[in-house]
């Protein structure tokens, strides 16, 4: 930002808006209220750009958000095609995540995105983009739809902003909504399970195994995999399975428990067949991807 800095580090700093904090804070239909302008309520639109940005400013330091909104919002109203126009929007869009307005902080960002690309505060807006569904994540048992959403949006700082301040933190981010996901999957094959439902809990571990290999559920997913096979008398997959989990997971309890499994049955961790498990050996451990 011209004259500001980063979005972020003005949001961060903390804000001395002296002439502005003289004011009351009320809002009514448009009017600001307060001893500095007049006792009387004078229309938001004789005020400047630049008074109105400082309001922005002196309501976000003092916690109210969405009040904060409401004043970037108008400049983007009352002045559309200036330089403070710019500025407000990608306040705007923080003020309305602070103040967990994710749908309307989501359409600022992307208006900002939309009519500023090259500025460097793009890379921020498309952060909070990014935010807007990364904190609507909730616990591993709902619906996953923001969990894509988030991914997408993580990616698409990642990729578009990699020199980015914000990069780094995208992808620790991403890292762990990716891993939510895999968390999904392990709590619906689990149910399955529980249930003697195996083969649909199976097909869930093998998502595990298969599209979500390095999160951190990869070895329970595969002693799940070793529980599952050997319920339905699928032992070569079991075995395939288990030696999988012995060479990439060895210093497990998953792997400890595996063997025990195994060998109670005469059985040990072993390469058996023409299945996905034996495509995934080759491919993991072999190095055969052909």
């Amino acid at each position: 930002m011209n004259g500001m800095g980063s979005a972020a580090r003005v949001i961060g700093a903390v804000l001395l808006v002296g002439t502005l904090a003289a004011c009351g804070g009320d809002r009514n239909a448009g009017r600001v209220t307060g001893s500095f302008f007049n006792p009387e309520e004078i229309p938001l639109e004789t005020y400047s750009a630049e008074q109105i940005f400082e309001r922005g400013e002196y309501e976000l330091n003092r916690r109210q958000a969405g009040e904060a909104a409401f004043y970037f919002s108008e400049i983007e109203r009352l002045y559309p095609y200036s330089d403070w126009a710019r500025r407000a929007l990608i306040m705007q869009a923080f003020s309305y995540h602070r103040d967990k307005d994710y749908p309307n902080s989501r359409s600022s960002a992307q208006r900002f995105i939309d009519f500023y690309p090259d500025d460097d505060d793009a890379a921020y807006a498309q952060y909070l983009l990014a935010l807007s569904y990364y904190d609507q994540i909730d616990e591993v048992g709902r619906d996953q739809g923001l969990t894509f959403q988030a991914l997408q949006s993580l990616r698409d700082v990642i990729e578009n902003y990699p020199d980015s301040e914000y990069a780094k933190s995208a992808i620790l981010k991403f890292d762990l909504a990716f891993d939510h996901l895999a968390a999904k999957e392990m709590e619906i094959g689990r149910y399955y399970l529980r249930r003697d439902h195996h083969t649909a809990a199976i097909n869930r571990f093998r998502v595990v195994v298969e599209d979500f290999q390095t999160t951190t559920h990869t070895a329970e997913a595969l002693h799940r995999l070793v529980e599952g096979y050997l319920s339905l008398g699928l032992v070569q997959e079991a075995q395939t399975a288990g030696a999988i989990l012995g060479h990439n997971f060895q210093a497990t309890d998953w792997y400890e428990d595996s063997y025990r499994l195994l060998t109670g049955r005469g059985l040990e961790p072993a390469f058996f067949g023409d299945n996905w498990l034996a495509a995934l050996y080759r491919q993991t451990i072999k190095g055969e991807w052909l």
